[in-house]
């Protein structure tokens, strides 16, 4: 128990799981310690009917219609729901290139992609995608993030995560 620690007392818990479907000990631990969210990655993912009843069986057994369900679905190569699930989408980095030839044109691109990515995601049930990323890459530091940025500077990746989140919502 973690009742002694105040800051934990009232912690909420994103939990993922194994598979496409919750095995017997994910849904009593899930019904027994009901975290807040759960986490979906590739290995969760096959087939649309199969991602909305898995979202579904989850929320039964936390008890909350509103309990949030994520994904990792920026674009590029970090994209969770491939095809036929969600069109391959470009790069945060392709999007950047946009806003470099035109600010207007790209932070439009932003959010345009990011709505339609939180159309593909609501239909099966997904409610909060961890896009955008906001990372800004600088020299020296591991090439992880790469082509997830949409820039080397804090202005066009805040101007451009701004227009995402936006379109998001």
């Amino acid at each position: 128990s973690v009742a002694w620690i105040p800051s934990l007392r009232n912690a909420a818990m994103i939990s993922g799981c194994a598979g496409t479907e919750l095995t017997a000990d994910e849904r009593a631990f899930f019904a027994g310690k009901r975290p807040w969210g759960l986490i979906l990655f590739g290995r969760n993912c096959s087939e649309a009917n199969q991602i909305f009843d898995l979202t579904a069986a989850f929320r039964d057994l936390v008890g909350r219609d509103d309990a949030p369900v994520f994904i990792d679905q920026e674009g590029g190569r970090v994209q969770r729901l491939r095809p036929p699930l969600a069109p391959n989408y470009p790069s945060a980095a392709a999007l950047g290139n946009i806003y470099r030839q035109s600010a207007s044109a790209g932070k439009q691109a932003a959010r345009v992609l990011s709505r339609l990515h939180a159309l593909d995601l609501r239909k099966l049930g997904i409610t909060a995608d961890c896009l955008p990323v906001l990372d800004v890459p600088v020299e020296g530091a591991s090439s992880v993030i790469g082509d997830r940025a949409y820039g080397l500077d804090p202005q066009t990746v805040s101007e451009m995560g701004r227009e995402a989140a936006l379109g998001l919502l």
